[in-house]
C-alpha cells in the first residue's frame, strides 16, 4: 500500500499549483486515503539512490543507447524558512556567486534518444561542526566533496550498465582526479568546461619540465582542437577554444577539454551541448514538480519528498515522449483543466444561489 501512496503522492505533485500536503492529498482522494497514510510514506524508510534506481530502471533500459551520455551536475532547491538541520544548510550557490539556504543535490542524468532521466542522486549532508576562524562562528560541513558523489555516481550508472560513450559536466566537476578516473578506472571518454586559470602544457616535454601556462593566456585558435597537457592526469586532452555572445552583448569565452582525441571540434560542442539538459531537469523538478512546495521538516521526510519529485519529473518526462509536448505545454494543460473545472463548480454553486434565491 505505500507504494501505492507514494505513485498517488507523486501524481499529486504533479498535478498541484500550491503547496503539497498529507492533509491536501487526502483531501483530494475525499479520504480514501487518511492523512496518517501519507506521513507514514513520507516518514518510512529514507529512500538513496539505490532505491531510485530500481524505480528508474525500467524507462532507462527503454531508451538506452550505446551513444547516450551521462551528466552530472548539482543544485540547491532554495528552502530560506525551512528549520536548519544536515541537508537544509547553507551552501555556495556558483550561480548567484553567494552562500543560500536549502538542500544541495547531486544528479546523475543519463540523456538518449531526446529523453533525460535521473539514475542517480545524492543529497549532500553536512554533518560535520566546525568554527570559522575569520568569524568565530559555527559551521557545517560535509564529510565529502561534491567530487567523491560525483565519481560515486558515474561508478553507480557503469556498476548499473547504463551503456553511454561520455561524462558531461561543467567546470566544477573538472578535477583531474575526476579525469582520471573516468577515463582509467572507468574506461569512459569525458568533455568538461575548464576554468580560464587552469594551467596547461602544450607539450609532455613542456609538462616533465613543470612548464605550465594559464590556459587564457595561450592564443588558442577558435574551434580548433589543440593538445594540451593537465598537471596530474597523465593521458592528453584535446582543448577547443570557444567564442560566444552573452545576452548583455558582451563577449564570453568557453573552454571545453575532451579524452577522445578522434573528435572534431564540431562534435565536442555538439556533443557538450547535451549538458544543457540537466538544466531543464534542475528546472522542471523546481517548477513543474513540486519540488519546493513541501512542508516536510525532517531529514527523512525531506529526502522522500524530494525522490517523490524525482519520481514525477520522470513521469512527466515520459508524457513528454508519448504526447510530444514539452514539459511546461503538459503542466498548462492540467493547470487549463483544473480551471475548468473549477469555473465549472463556481457557476454552479452561483446557480444553485438563484434558484434558492428566487424560491425564498
Amino acid at each position: 500500500m505505500t507504494q501505492d501512496i507514494a505513485d498517488l503522492y507523486s501524481d499529486y505533485l504533479l498535478s498541484s499549483f500550491g503547496q503539497t500536503t498529507a492533509t491536501g492529498l487526502s483531501k483530494l482522494m475525499n479520504g480514501s486515503v487518511s492523512h496518517d497514510q501519507v506521513t507514514r510514506m513520507l516518514s518510512g524508510k529514507k529512500l538513496t539512490s539505490k532505491e531510485w534506481w530500481l524505480f528508474v530502471k525500467p524507462y532507462v533500459r527503454q531508451i538506452q543507447r550505446e551513444d547516450g551520455v551521462l551528466i552530472v551536475d548539482d543544485s540547491i532547491e532554495e528552502k530560506p524558512y525551512t528549520d536548519e538541520n544536515d541537508i537544509v544548510c547553507w551552501h555556495y550557490d556558483h550561480a548567484k556567486g553567494r552562500t543560500v539556504k536549502g538542500i544541495n543535490f547531486v544528479t546523475a542524468l543519463y540523456h538518449a534518444q531526446d529523453v533525460s532521466l535521473p539514475v542517480g542522486f545524492e543529497l549532500v549532508s553536512k554533518t560535520e561542526r566546525y568554527e570559522d576562524k575569520k568569524t568565530g562562528k559555527r559551521k557545517r560541513k560535509s564529510k565529502e566533496t561534491k567530487n567523491e558523489r560525483y565519481r560515486r555516481l558515474v561508478k553507480q550508472a557503469v556498476q548499473n550498465e547504463i551503456p553511454f560513450q561520455y561524462v558531461l559536466n561543467d567546470i566544477w566537476f573538472a578535477s583531474a582526479e575526476n579525469m582520471r578516473f573516468v577515463k582509467l578506472d572507468l574506461s569512459k571518454d569525458f568533455i568538461m568546461g575548464l576554468k580560464e586559470n587552469r594551467k596547461v602544457a602544450l607539450s609532455e616535454k613542456a609538462k616533465a619540465r613543470g612548464q605550465y601556462q594559464r590556459i587564457s593566456e595561450l592564443a588558442l585558435p577558435e574551434d580548433t582542437p589543440v593538445v594540451i597537457f593537465l598537471e596530474g592526469v597523465s593521458f592528453s586532452l584535446h582543448v577547443i577554444r570557444q567564442v560566444f555572445k552573452n545576452e548583455d552583448g558582451s563577449t564570453g569565452v568557453r573552454y571545453l577539454v575532451t579524452s577522445d582525441l578522434s573528435l572534431t571540434a564540431d562534435q565536442i560542442a555538439t556533443i557538450y551541448q547535451k549538458r544543457w539538459n540537466v538544466e531543464e531537469y534542475h528546472r522542471s523538478l523546481k517548477q513543474n514538480a513540486s519540488l519546493a512546495k513541501s512542508p516536510t521538516r525532517t531529514e527523512t521526510t525531506q529526502t522522500n519528498h524530494f525522490v517523490a519529485a524525482l519520481r514525477a519529473y520522470v513521469k512527466l518526462e515520459w508524457l513528454k515522449v508519448k504526447t510530444k509536448r514539452n514539459h511546461y505545454q503538459l503542466k498548462s494543460q492540467l493547470y487549463l483543466s483544473a480551471l475548468q473545472q473549477a469555473f465549472k463548480e463556481l457557476r454552479k454553486l452561483q446557480h444553485d444561489v438563484a434558484v434558492q434565491t428566487a424560491t425564498a
